[in-house]
């Protein structure tokens, strides 16, 4: 037989939760760093007799990025890189999305912007580092260049295909209104493809933060991919492991941030 509580009696039992709990949420991720760890130490250490490849081992590797940080290198290069990262995304966005937004909202450009953008985009923006260098000479602008191209075409698309999904029925509601082609684009398109338009953004960020590494391998003397090379010139393999490590751990965490800032928001 079922009985009732008094009307207004406090409940004593625990509150359920449905989120799950930090162990829940960490170990795995956890799990699996160690089991790369693990792979990798065996792979440069145990199973190989090779001393140069030893050197890319984890006791080797991660000591190197404090050797790094104490002899004054690696913070000027991360800065370095990541200023000509934001240069470049800049570049791409302040190009992509008025481009990305007239490819979507008007049909004749479209059809005479397709394979001239489909050509351009399946080129690999590192082809262009010989006309960039010769255009641009050495230094910041040919390596900001190449990011920006990787960058942009991920932007256009992804803002094009916002401008698509929005509904003409909403358009011919602002219209009927009064509204002026401006106002229909802040008003109704911008809201609609903004989540494109961010989804473009952040694989742009990616695509660029690919790409920005062999780029600054042409002839710049700052930055984490003249790093490696410089680094592999001294023969110092665990220092040009310890870069690729610090190469990952900043992509992971630009990843992580572009979420949380272009995560769209009601």
């Amino acid at each position: 037989m079922t009985t009732l509580s008094p009307r207004g009696a406090e409940d004593t039992s625990p509150a359920r939760t449905d989120r799950p709990g930090l162990a829940h949420r960490a170990g795995p991720p956890l799990v699996a760093v160690l089991v790369v760890v693990a792979v990798w130490w065996l792979v440069t250490d145990v199973l190989t007799g090779d001393r140069l490849l030893t050197a890319f081992a984890p006791q080797h590797a991660v000591p190197a990025i404090g050797d790094l940080l104490a002899r004054g290198v690696l913070l000027p290069d991360v800065a370095a890189s990541l200023w000509r990262l934001l240069l470049g995304m800049l570049i791409a966005a302040v190009v992509g999305v008025p481009v990305g937004l007239l490819v979507g909202s008007l049909d004749v450009v479209e059809r005479a912007t397709r394979p001239v953008f489909q050509f351009l985009r399946m080129i690999s923006p590192l082809s262009w580092a010989p006309i960039a260098v010769a255009v641009f000479g050495i230094g910041h602008r040919p390596v900001t260049f190449l990011v920006a191209a990787a960058a942009v075409w991920p932007i256009v698309l992804n803002t094009a295909a916002g401008v698509h999904a929005v509904s003409p029925g909403h358009v011919r509601v602002a219209r009927s209104l009064g509204a002026t082609r401006f106002e229909v684009l802040t008003s109704v398109v911008l809201p609609t493809a903004r989540t494109h338009v961010l989804t473009g953004l952040r694989l742009a960020l990616g695509i660029a933060w690919v790409v920005l590494v062999p780029a600054e391998m042409l002839g710049v003397d700052s930055g984490l991919g003249y790093q490696i090379l410089n680094s592999r010139d001294q023969l110092a393999y665990d220092q040009v492991m310890a870069v690729i490590l610090v190469i990952g751990v900043l992509g992971y965490l630009l990843d992580a941030l572009a979420r949380t800032l272009l995560r769209p928001r009601r």
